[in-house]
């Protein structure tokens, strides 16, 4: 497993992140323990989680495996605050009152005093920009909390908060947590540029966009019933549905170059991610331990320019505009 500085920052972390997710939910706690000491013998260190993650049960579970570690301090904890945690009408948002009480409810269930990275989980419309960064300088002030991020933010909402922190003296964001996969490439208009420029750290939520680039879905197949599509009532009702004629072209270029250099899809699929400029490390989640070192073989190999030239030409999307207007007439330098 290699290491990468997190953006800007001096801090180093593992080049695949284990998402908590399933923490809770389809792992049980000995599962739970089980797939973080292995993702750690592996070389990990890197874990991120949500205080809203299966009522709070994934970052319990974490906790637990993490107070019984001698070695907290070679361990990057990530957590994140946002949406509803209660029923109450302050139960929500980025508002002072409910970030702090969830830092609290986040540091006791994960049995630590620090996180290392804190995130908001999602933009707040409702609560003043300048409320929130304000509350999260404080945070880090106090040492609860070593660096902060963003997840599903737009360009100009993360400009936004840049500049603001900078303008006030305030510490500012210095990861961020979009979606970001062969099937989701969105990010790469503004986002993934707007971070190698700021110097921010980009983990990626989704890189195997709900196990659609893992291979279990195929052409003129129904889905396996075991699996997220296949347990539902009707496979084109989901909010999640992304077949589409691209999806396929997607799976089966996956599929060929899979089959030709011995790996499986998903490993294919997330080191097409590791090898894009910008991107720190995508957030890989497992229920299994054979899901887990399926996803450890991704690591210490790459793919050739030709097969992340045909996987980049397989997942294009058309630029809207005004993108597709630049990327027609903007001057480029080195050839770019």
């Amino acid at each position: 497993m290699e290491y990468r500085f997190m953006g800007r920052t001096g801090l180093k972390v593992s080049q695949l992140c284990m998402g908590a997710q399933t923490f809770g939910w389809g792992a049980d706690q000995a599962t739970a323990h089980s797939l973080a000491d292995h993702f750690v013998e592996a070389g990990g260190n890197f874990f991120d989680t949500s205080n809203i993650y299966n009522e709070g049960r994934s970052e319990t579970m974490l906790g637990s495996w993490l107070k019984s570690r001698a070695n907290r301090s070679q361990l990057v904890i990530a957590s994140k605050v946002f949406f509803p945690a209660g029923p109450g009408p302050n139960d929500t948002g980025l508002t002072r009152k409910h970030i702090y009480e969830q830092i609290h409810a986040s540091l006791r269930r994960l049995q630590t005093d620090y996180l290392d990275l804190y995130q908001m989980h999602c933009w707040d419309a409702s609560t003043p920009l300048e409320e929130t960064l304000r509350t999260l300088d404080d945070l880090v002030r106090a040492g609860k909390v070593r660096y902060i991020g963003a997840s599903n933010y737009t360009p100009g909402q993360l400009m936004q908060a840049i500049m603001l922190s900078q303008m006030q003296g305030w510490v500012r964001f210095d990861c961020l947590q979009p979606e970001y996969s062969l099937l989701v490439r969105s990010t790469e208009w503004e986002l993934l540029p707007m971070c190698r420029a700021q110097g921010i750290g980009l983990i990626a939520w989704s890189p195997l966009a709900g196990g659609w680039l893992t291979g279990k879905y195929r052409r003129d197949q129904p889905p396996p019933p075991e699996s997220r599509v296949g347990r539902a009532d009707r496979w084109d009702d989901l909010p999640e549905q992304r077949e589409s004629e691209q999806t396929w072209q997607i799976v089966d270029a996956l599929l060929e170059i899979s089959q030709s250099l011995g790996k499986t899809p998903a490993q294919v699929a997330l080191n097409w991610l590791l090898q894009q400029p910008g991107v720190t490390a995508p957030i890989m989640g497992a229920r299994t331990l054979a899901q887990l070192e399926d996803n450890l073989g991704s690591v210490g190999w790459a793919l050739s320019a030709d097969e992340l030239t045909r996987l980049d030409a397989a997942s294009r999307i058309p630029l809207p505009s005004p993108y597709n207007f630049i990327a027609r007439y903007t001057r480029q330098r080195d050839g770019g």
